[in-house]
């Protein structure tokens, strides 16, 4: 009778185990799920950028995403045709609730409001980024959903 008692116990503690794992696995897929649903309901604000050269407007788009690297890479978020900016210019990054710019170790550097960039810079609305003989003028209104965006 005693390895009857042994075998059912050994049951038990198995099915608790496998009961266990499950639930623990159980959690961490909600937990998970939850995660990923809070990531894509993050939402950047708005920032519009719009492109000027020789006070003639070339381009506006407006980004919703949290970087956006300026530069004369055609793989750029803003590519700009000058010849006195480098394949990758300017980074514009979302953080610490602010948009900040930084260079990226141009030829020619990076200027915000006719200042020499050369630490990362918060940006605020109607600030002017000059990459090369290119201007970049910013805007930030609200929230990204509500406002179109157009392609360069």
């Amino acid at each position: 009778m005693s390895g009857f008692i042994v075998l059912a116990l050994r049951l038990l503690m198995a099915a608790a185990v496998y009961i266990f794992l499950g639930w623990a696995l159980w959690t961490i897929w909600l937990d998970l799920r939850q995660e990923a649903q809070g990531a894509l309901a993050h939402r950047f604000p708005a920032i519009r950028l719009e492109v000027r050269t020789r006070n003639r407007i070339l381009a506006s788009r407006t980004f919703s995403k949290s970087e956006i690297i300026l530069g004369r890479n055609p793989e750029c978020d803003i590519s700009i045709n000058d010849e006195s900016t480098s394949a990758q210019h300017a980074r514009l990054s979302y953080h610490h609730n602010q948009w900040w710019v930084e260079d990226l170790s141009s030829t020619n550097g990076t200027k915000l409001n006719k200042e020499k960039l050369t630490v990362p810079t918060v940006l605020t609305s109607d600030d002017e980024i000059q990459c090369g003989k290119t201007k970049v003028i910013v805007s930030m209104n609200g929230d990204v959903s509500s406002s179109p965006t157009q392609r360069l």
